[in-house]
């Protein structure tokens, strides 16, 4: 399996040790955060030249290479989906700001979670609100396809602040209601567990298994990942099962205590988790 994890698990200091560790584990995949990634440029999203070569020299060096992004939104004031005109034009402004960040790397697919720019307001009802995000969603596809990239929409739990695809269920619909060839799913396992849907997760990934665009490795409230070295080996079955050939990506969010051993602890249970799914037969599915 391909296996990658996002530096929202780090700061920035701590970034070339876990590029280290990641090449140690076999870890070939990095997922950004544009303003983690290019902390020394003014504006992460139009990085320039010299701060982008470097940044992108330090993961080259230890055989990584950008698979997804994620914080699209990130320092986009005023920026909602349903909130209007205005709120709309920013969250359009920024959605194609994060994929032309993309195109100009490489970097194969974006993650949309944003749970609080996709508030669906009262007074609005559920229909109407689909039908709007598929219109803005159409249009956005049209632009990652030009670019070269892909968006895979996460669904959000309600903890997380919003009540738009909150669930699997909802998010898998919506992205056969767009029916984009660049538009598809990101597979949030830490979302599952907070919506009592793991149990669920085989039935899930054959049901979506033509639209899953990106897997997240990851536990409730990010919390490290992953929690059970047994429940990532089961999340490689089931991805194994469809011929899945994308990326499978640690998310977590960093913490003060613990650091560096904790990424470490973690990006070693997933790669436990792989050399079992490949002693189970499984390793020649995903290459």
């Amino acid at each position: 399996m391909r296996l990658a994890i996002s530096n929202i698990a780090w700061m920035p200091e701590q970034r070339l040790a876990a590029y280290t560790y990641m090449n140690a584990c076999g870890f070939e995949g990095l997922e950004i955060a544009p303003g983690l990634f290019f902390h020394a440029a003014e504006d992460a999203f139009v990085p320039d030249e010299e701060s982008s070569s470097a940044a992108i020299a330090e993961i080259a060096s230890e055989g990584l290479q950008f698979v997804s992004m994620q914080s699209l939104l990130f320092s986009v004031s005023g920026a909602a989906l349903f909130e209007g005109p205005e709120a709309l034009a920013r969250f359009e402004a920024g959605m194609r700001r994060a994929i032309g960040l993309a195109g100009r790397f490489f970097i194969p697919n974006i993650v949309f979670g944003s749970p609080r720019q996709r508030v669906v307001p009262e007074g609005m009802s559920m229909k109407e609100a689909l039908l709007h995000a598929e219109n803005v969603f159409s249009r956005l596809g049209d632009a990652a396809a030009e670019a070269g990239t892909g968006i895979a929409v996460e669904f959000n739990p309600e903890a997380y602040g919003t009540n738009f695809l909150t669930d699997v269920d909802q998010t898998l619909d919506f992205v056969c209601q767009v029916d984009h060839p660049s538009i598809g799913l990101c597979l949030d396992i830490g979302a599952m567990h907070m919506n009592g849907h793991f149990d669920r997760l085989e039935e899930v990934v054959k049901d979506a298994s033509s639209h899953i665009f990106h897997t997240h490795i990851s536990e409730p409230n990010l919390a490290p990942a992953p929690a059970s070295v047994e429940q990532a080996e089961r999340v490689l079955s089931a991805l194994s099962e469809i011929g899945y050939r994308r990326w499978v990506s640690i998310e977590m969010k960093s913490v003060v205590e613990g650091g560096l051993p904790l990424i470490q602890k973690s990006i070693q249970k997933l790669a436990q988790a792989n050399r079992l799914y490949k002693a189970a037969g499984h390793g020649q599915d995903a290459v």
